[in-house]
């Protein structure tokens, strides 16, 4: 009688083991979701942020000149 009206034929073993698969699945589905949500929210901010500062700030030198001082090794050693 039962199995009559089991119209989704979730009383299959299989069935179960699908379903809880595809839930998981479904999880982490949503947590990459809510991940990416968070990183483009941010994202957002960072330019948010960055629109306030005044535009001379943007063609600014760089404030760490020592990058420019590093040379090669070659050029500097001596043979």
């Amino acid at each position: 009688m039962s199995d009559q009206d089991d119209y989704l034929r979730t009383g299959n073993r299989d069935f179960r083991l699908t379903a809880d698969i595809t839930a998981l699945m479904l999880k982490g589905a949503g947590y990459a979701a809510l991940f990416c949500l968070v990183i483009g929210i941010a994202y957002a901010v960072l330019v948010g942020i960055a629109g306030l500062l005044p535009e001379d700030s943007k063609f600014a030198p760089d404030p760490t000149p020592v990058s420019m001082m590093i040379e090669d090794v070659q050029d500097v050693a001596q043979v």
